[in-house]
C-alpha cells in the first residue's frame, strides 16, 4: 500500500527541465551587419589621407622670398641691411618677391612706408613713387659736423638752423611759414624721415666731401628747409619717432 502512494506521488510531479550539458552553449543571435557605417568609416579613411598628402605636398612647394627687416619710409629702397630671406608657401595669388630677385628690387621705391617684419609684395614697389599728401622731400648737402654718423634711411631727425643770426634772422623773413624761432639754433623741422641716404651713410666722409641724402619733411616747412640748406646753415639731430 504504501508503496503505489508513493508511485503515485512521483507520477503526479512535472518532469523538471533538462539541463544542457557541460560542453554544450546556447545559440547566440546573428550579428547584424552595418554597410553604411563600414563605407563611413573607409571614406573618412581616405579623406584624412587625402588632406595628410595635401599638406605634405604644400609643404615642400616653398620658395625663399624677401622680408623686410628695418622700416622702409615712402620713397626708400631695400638694402643688404634691411632685408633677409625666408621660405613661404608658394602661392600664385599672391605676389612674392623672391629672393633671386633682390638685386631688381633694389633700384625700386617703396610706394608707401614699409614696416619691419613685413614679406612685401611687388604692389609695394614702384619703378617711380610720388609722395604723400602733405609730405615733400628735400635734398641736402651736408659737411662733416652737420649730421651724425651712421644715419640710414628710415631714421628720424631734426633739423636745426645754424650759423650767424644775421643770416638766420634773413632767412626767417624770406621763409615766412618757417617753424624756426628767429635765431641760430631754431628747429626748422622737430621730426623728418631720412628717405635715402649713400652707401657708407656718411662714416668714411671727411674734409671737404658733403653728404648728400633726401628728407622726407611736412610740406610747409619744406622751404625753408631747402633755403637753410642751400646756405649751408642746417645740422641734422637724431630723434626718436614719433610712431
Amino acid at each position: 500500500m504504501k508503496i503505489q502512494e508513493r508511485t503515485g506521488a512521483g507520477a503526479g510531479r512535472s518532469a523538471a527541465p533538462a539541463q544542457p550539458s557541460v560542453g554544450d552553449r546556447l545559440p547566440t543571435p546573428p550579428r547584424e551587419r552595418k554597410p553604411a557605417l563600414a563605407a563611413l568609416a573607409v571614406l573618412l579613411i581616405l579623406v584624412g589621407a587625402l588632406g595628410a598628402t595635401m599638406l605634405v605636398l604644400q609643404a615642400g612647394d616653398r620658395v625663399e622670398v624677401v622680408k623686410i627687416t628695418k622700416e622702409i619710409p615712402a620713397g626708400g629702397s631695400v638694402s643688404d641691411d634691411n632685408v633677409t630671406s625666408v621660405m613661404v608657401a608658394e602661392d600664385s595669388s599672391i605676389h612674392y618677391i623672391e629672393w633671386r630677385l633682390l638685386d631688381d628690387l633694389k633700384k625700386l621705391k617703396a610706394v608707401n612706408t614699409i614696416p619691419a617684419g613685413v614679406v612685401p609684395v611687388g604692389e609695394m614697389f614702384s619703378e617711380e613713387t610720388g609722395v604723400a599728401q602733405g609730405k615733400a622731400t628735400v635734398g641736402l648737402s651736408l659737411k662733416a659736423g652737420q649730421y651724425p654718423t651712421g644715419l640710414e634711411a628710415g631714421d628720424t631727425v631734426a633739423a636745426y638752423r645754424v650759423g650767424t643770426t644775421a643770416g638766420s634772422s634773413s632767412n626767417d623773413e624770406d621763409s615766412g611759414g618757417s617753424t624756426s624761432t628767429g635765431g641760430s639754433g631754431g628747429a626748422i623741422v622737430d621730426q623728418a624721415v631720412v628717405a635715402s641716404v649713400p652707401e657708407g651713410n656718411g662714416d668714411d666722409l671727411v674734409g671737404s666731401t658733403n653728404l648728400a641724402l633726401t628728407l622726407t619733411v611736412d610740406a610747409d616747412a619744406a622751404a625753408a628747409l631747402a633755403q637753410a640748406a642751400s646756405n649751408g646753415e642746417v645740422a641734422l639731430v637724431r630723434v626718436p619717432s614719433s610712431n
